[in-house]
């Protein structure tokens, strides 16, 4: 389907989505959210996808924030439905799918933008990325998720600093932190993710998406991760991928997984 503010192609079971308003540094409006959103649904109900890929357009940023003129005028409860909406539409949606998805950091994440990187499943930056939360410089504070997901991926301590500041970190501060597994040329970006892609792509993604709901079950209030690693181990075992995974393991060969 048309899109005004996002790309998407599909090849050798990789989608890749490309915020495309340059002019914009790709802020998210809510436009944006809303094609990203559908882009991020129809990807992951395809059979031809396995791997997704999220970035921006251009070398100068991956997003850099919210686009500010859409509630700078809001009121409280206004405010309000703008997070929930948002979190709902976008950020929840994307760190609950079941196909797996890869932030492909390309410049300046900033705000929304970071959320967003930071809903995907994992991240991997180019060398002149930068990242940071400056909503407190604006008298507000993160609403897409950030005050959560930067304590659980870097500490509480140096998370508390990045939004207490509303300061930038680069590339390599985000590896040492924990915040980005690779950082890489910025010609490199999308090849190395494509690997990456490529290397998952072997695997049953038929388990990958119960491996991902199990993970991130240990950070959701009030579910024990461990009753639902159980649980989803033990449906594994009623998959067409299982069987194909361990006839091709007892019978020497590699597996073709039915997948999705």
């Amino acid at each position: 389907m048309p899109y005004n503010n996002i790309l998407t192609t599909t090849q050798n079971g990789v989608t890749t989505i490309t915020i495309n308003r340059p002019s914009k540094l790709n802020a998210l409006n809510k436009e944006t959210i809303q094609e990203l959103h559908d882009a991020f649904n129809n990807a992951n109900d395809s059979v031809d996808t396995k791997v997704i890929i999220i970035t921006g357009s251009g070398e100068k940023a991956f997003v850099a924030g919210a686009d500010i003129s859409e509630f700078a005028n809001f009121s409280i409860e206004n405010g309000g439905k703008l997070a929930a909406k948002g979190q709902d539409l976008l950020f929840d949606f994307v760190e609950n799918l079941s196909t797996p998805v890869i932030a492909a950091v390309n410049g300046f994440a900033l705000g929304g933008g970071l959320e967003l990187a930071m809903a995907s499943h994992f991240r991997i930056a180019s060398t002149n990325a930068k990242m940071g939360l400056p909503e407190v410089s604006l008298g507000v504070i993160p609403g897409y998720g950030g005050t959560q997901r930067l304590p659980q991926l870097i500490g509480k301590g140096r998370a508390m600093e990045m939004v207490m500041t509303a300061g930038m970190i680069n590339a390599d501060q985000a590896l040492s932190y924990g915040l980005v597994n690779h950082v890489v040329e910025q010609e490199d970006l999308i090849p190395f993710s494509e690997k990456i892609a490529s290397k998952i792509q072997r695997n049953s993604s038929v388990a990958i998406g119960k491996a991902i709901k199990a993970i991130n079950a240990n950070y959701k209030d009030g579910i024990n991760g461990f009753d639902t690693e159980i649980a989803e181990f033990g449906a594994c075992f009623g998959t067409e991928d299982f069987k194909e995974g361990t006839a091709a393991f007892l019978e020497k060969r590699k597996a073709n997984f039915p997948g999705k």
